[in-house]
């Protein structure tokens, strides 16, 4: 596969410059005519702090890898889960197509806000005091508490952050779920007749020869789809999980440096988009080859 050249013309430094001139003048004007003081260097110490003679992170970084945690397995559960359901939904089985068309209509026609509420109070707690699972935080050992602390949230704030890691998943799923189908239903006629042929049952027909080639398929959508997952994480700052958006309400209330908080917030949100962005594509990229 022939690579293609990125060329950079003349009309690409002048857009540049058009840009960077609008994001200065608009930076000027906020200071001119809302006689606003920037004040960036304050944002510093909510990015990284000194405790104790050593460096440790701020308000802002806290809630930036929160949104991390959160993001990376609200990614990997919904991923599973939606691929599950998506099989269910091409299912020879019609109580299996059933389950999935009736829970990815029923999720989808949500908003997203009111299934953040219905977890978190009528699900999450319940759910945790069911399963012991604040009982055994509260007997876990001080080395176990701290791992909880370094893979989900520290042990006071977990039954909040499994009930939003619950709705992201929830929500999220519904629309991998279409996204796998969609793939599985694109793969031609003839796919499924020539591993029929060779005596392969529907589960072996699936696993080796249709989704290694849907997967290739749906990979755009499915990246896309993770990404709008790692932006729906601020969903969840509502239930006081202490993600970035949430750090972001919190510091503008009590500094007033509303531009500056929110500039910083798009930046690290940007950071962790696009840097996913460009994992995939470099993923995909390497599967053309």
């Amino acid at each position: 596969m022939t690579k293609t050249k990125i060329r950079f013309i003349p009309l690409d430094a002048v857009l540049i410059v058009l840009i960077l001139a609008a994001g200065t003048y608009l930076v000027r004007r906020i200071g001119v005519e809302m006689d606003y003081h920037w004040q960036w260097p304050v944002i510093l110490q909510y990015l990284v702090r000194t405790d104790g003679g050593s460096w440790a992170a701020g308000s802002l970084t806290q809630g930036f890898l929160t949104t991390i945690k959160l993001s990376l397995w609200a990614t990997f559960l919904a991923t599973f889960f939606g691929t599950i359901m998506g099989l269910m939904r091409v299912s020879h089985s019609l109580f299996h197509r059933l389950i999935a068309g009736s829970y990815v209509e029923l999720v989808r026609n949500l908003p997203p806000l009111i299934l953040v509420f219905i977890v978190y109070f009528f699900i999450g707690e319940r759910i945790m005091t069911v399963f012991g699972v604040e009982n055994f935080i509260r007997s876990a050992s001080p080395e176990t508490q701290s791992m909880l602390t370094a893979i989900f949230a520290p042990p006071a704030r977990l039954s909040g952050f499994f009930a939003g890691l619950a709705t992201l998943v929830l929500y999220e799923a519904a629309y991998i779920t279409e996204i796998v189908r969609a793939g599985i239903q694109s793969i031609e006629k003839g796919q499924w007749e020539a591993a029929h042929a060779l005596g392969l049952s529907r589960g072996q027909q699936l696993r080796d020869v249709i989704l290694p080639q849907a997967l290739r398929r749906i990979l755009p959508a499915l990246a896309g789809q993770i990404i709008s997952t790692i932006k729906d994480s601020a969903i969840v700052s509502v239930i006081s999980i202490p993600e970035l958006t949430f750090q972001g309400l919190e510091l503008m209330s009590a500094t007033y440096l509303t531009f500056e908080v929110w500039i910083t917030i798009t930046a690290l949100y940007f950071i962790l988009t696009f840097s996913f962005s460009l994992g995939v594509r470099r993923l995909e990229t390497a599967w053309q080859k």
